[in-house]
């Protein structure tokens, strides 16, 4: 995909004071990446909560004003493990092309982690590529084992872990 290449995608993306840089260089490399961007904070690198950013990146992509997001925190450990708990989200941590992919079309997963203090500006956004080009189209044993988690969530949502 080239840089000047535009996908049919609506995408969120925030991050925390942490992910605040590298999240602001990729708003603007974005918005010529995708239909529609909406970028949910943090505005700048005064000090913040991942959680906030997750769940607003989270919403917007299970309301439908997102088709999937992307969050930026120091590590991408927090933002991934805070929205992993909205249920709908299937998140997970990428610093390379290889998993961001595979991530999308084996596991159906519709937000993308990045670590801002583990990865720079360029590979963040061959990481970015790989994710947004790729497309969920699931073999059978990649459906059985996505229903798989589905069922999960399903069962503690349904208070059955506790």
């Amino acid at each position: 995909m080239s840089s000047s290449a535009s996908l049919p995608l609506r995408l969120a993306i925030g991050g925390d004071h942490a992910g605040f840089p590298l999240k602001h260089e990729l708003v603007g490399w974005l918005g010529g990446q995708v239909t529609e961007l909406i970028d949910c904070g943090a505005t700048d690198a005064t000090s913040s909560d991942y959680p906030d950013f997750a769940l607003a990146v989270g919403k917007a992509v299970l309301e439908g004003r997102a088709d999937r997001g992307i969050l930026v925190c120091g590590s991408g450990v927090g933002v991934s493990v805070a929205a992993n708990k909205i249920p709908g989200i299937r998140a997970s941590l990428c610093h390379d092309t290889y998993s961001a992919r595979q991530g999308v079309e084996h596991d159906d997963m519709n937000v993308l982690c990045i670590g801002a203090r583990v990865i720079g500006p360029e590979l963040a956004m061959e990481v970015i590529r790989a994710f947004l080009a790729a497309r969920y189209e699931p073999q059978p044993r990649h459906a059985r084992r996505v229903e798989k988690i589905l069922q999960i969530e399903r069962d503690a949502l349904a208070g059955k872990f506790g």
